[in-house]
């Protein structure tokens, strides 16, 4: 609907749409300057008073005579508002997102168009490191929950007239801010093009838990993959870099978190602490932490094996074969307690940090000993999911690790089951769904590896120097 220059009509429309007068935080102010009705919208904790204030005092020192020669929102801007960020408008529809979003509208008789004018100043905490990737050098800030301050730490590290961030509004209810972030002179024109044409072609009500919702909505038909499609950081300087290589970074209002696409399987191994220390102890944590990944995907279920299958074992390794009778298969106790450790981790995180140490000393000694004594369970399953637990964390994503831990229960599933065949034909299993799975942007999950690019997946697998890596391009 279009505004027209009837004052009353508009108003009445606008309040057709939005509960005014009926929702405390949706506000009206209106002003009668030199015979004049000013009507002013905004919602209660975006503009403060201060801002409103300097608007009314810009109108109200207007002189009557230029006033009354001032007939539309342009004009007003013009002669009268002098508030930076400011424009018009004469669609209905859009009037009623920006103020849902935080803007002032202000509608004034004998106006076709109205002044939307951007006072917001948005509720935020302090940019403090993350929790979850803090380093041991480098930076100390973070991403918050508000997009503007989310593209500032960006482009405070990233001054290149080429770097771009284009907003869109996704939900049809939320009309959530997204911003895509890229450098269009490295920037894959093809993976970019895919990106938008994705977001532009979302139907979704609201994007209710920010990024994962936003994944889940492109990727909806693959719920049973439980690999990552994107890489996900609430470091502004990991973003940055990857930037600066070439990615794509989407930011989302209300999200502390920077979703980075395209992104395979290799994106994974990399860590930000590997880029703080020289390039010889990079290489040696990295490393560290691929042999820990594999470690981490096979110690259980080739253990169950080696139980199964221990007449091939030679007689020196015999002290890896349980002394104790196994009341209940090995397999199932290892399925077990990869139940119980997810169940200890909720647990933990529902727990007041002054009673952390009593779940620690209940969870880790008393149930574990006892567990043991009453034959539930044999020290080395507690021993071997003790090692899995703990280098689980030594994987800079989250939802990877949780891969991880669904590949390694189907691989236990099998070989305790069907024993060599069924470890195998599990591991095949395995194999297929990281075959078949795409990036955000619909990209080889495998990619350097399938396509093959020596030049990418050297960067990926190794910490090169900065600079040289800065100069890759996926093409």
């Amino acid at each position: 609907m279009k505004l027209t220059s009837n004052l009353q009509d508009n108003i009445h429309a606008l309040k057709a749409i939005l509960p005014i007068g009926k929702s405390f935080d949706l506000l009206e102010k209106t002003l009668r300057i030199h015979g004049r009705n000013f009507h002013l919208y905004f919602l209660d904790g975006f503009a403060k008073d201060t801002n409103l204030e300097y608007v009314r005092r810009d109108i109200f020192t207007l002189p009557k005579e230029t006033l009354d020669q001032i007939h539309t929102a342009e004009e007003l801007i013009e002669y009268a508002i002098s508030s930076i960020e400011v424009s018009t408008e004469t669609d209905l529809d859009k009037l009623v997102t920006a103020l849902l979003a935080g803007q002032t509208i202000l509608f004034f008789d004998g106006s076709p168009s109205a002044a939307v004018i951007d006072l917001r100043t948005y509720p935020t905490r302090g940019i403090s490191e993350p929790e979850k990737e803090k380093t041991i050098r480098g930076a100390r800030d973070g991403f918050v929950e508000t997009i503007v301050f989310n593209t500032a730490l960006i482009r405070r590290r990233v001054r290149d007239p080429y770097l771009i961030f284009e907003m869109m509004q996704i939900g049809s209810l939320s009309h959530t801010d997204v911003a895509i972030g890229y450098i269009s002179n490295k920037v894959n024109k093809k993976a970019l093009k895919k990106v938008k044409q994705l977001l532009n072609d979302l139907q979704i009500n609201s994007l209710t838990m920010g990024d994962q919702t936003l994944v889940e909505a492109v990727h909806s038909d693959s719920w049973i993959n439980p690999f990552p499609k994107a890489r996900y950081t609430e470091r502004p300087d990991v973003a940055a870099a990857q930037v600066s290589e070439g990615k794509i970074v989407i930011l989302v209002d209300n999200s502390p978190t920077a979703i980075i696409v395209p992104t395979g399987i290799f994106d994974f191994t990399q860590d930000v602490d590997d880029y703080y220390v020289p390039v010889l102890t990079g290489n040696y944590l990295r490393f560290i932490r691929y042999a820990i990944l594999i470690f981490n995907l096979f110690l259980t279920p080739v253990y169950v094996l080696i139980v199964k299958n221990d007449q091939y074992l030679p007689s020196s390794l015999s002290f890896l074969l349980p002394d104790d009778p196994l009341n209940v298969a090995l397999f199932i106790q290892f399925l077990a307690l990869e139940i119980a450790v997810d169940g200890l981790k909720i647990a933990s995180l529902n727990t007041p940090s002054s009673l952390g140490t009593s779940l620690s000393v209940i969870g880790g000694l008393i149930l574990g000993e006892y567990a043991v004594k009453t034959g539930w369970l044999i020290p080395h399953t507690i021993f071997y999911m003790a090692i899995v637990a703990l280098s689980s964390f030594t994987q800079p994503s989250i939802e990877l690790s949780y891969a991880i831990k669904f590949m390694r229960m189907l691989l236990l599933l099998g070989a305790g089951l069907f024993n060599i065949w069924g470890f195998v034909i599990a591991l095949i299993i395995d194999i297929i769904f990281i075959a078949r799975t795409k990036s955000f942007s619909g990209e080889s999950y495998l990619y350097p590896l399938i396509p093959f690019n020596w030049t990418a997946l050297r960067t990926l697998l190794f910490r090169t120097k900065v600079k040289s890596k800065q100069h890759v391009r996926n093409n």
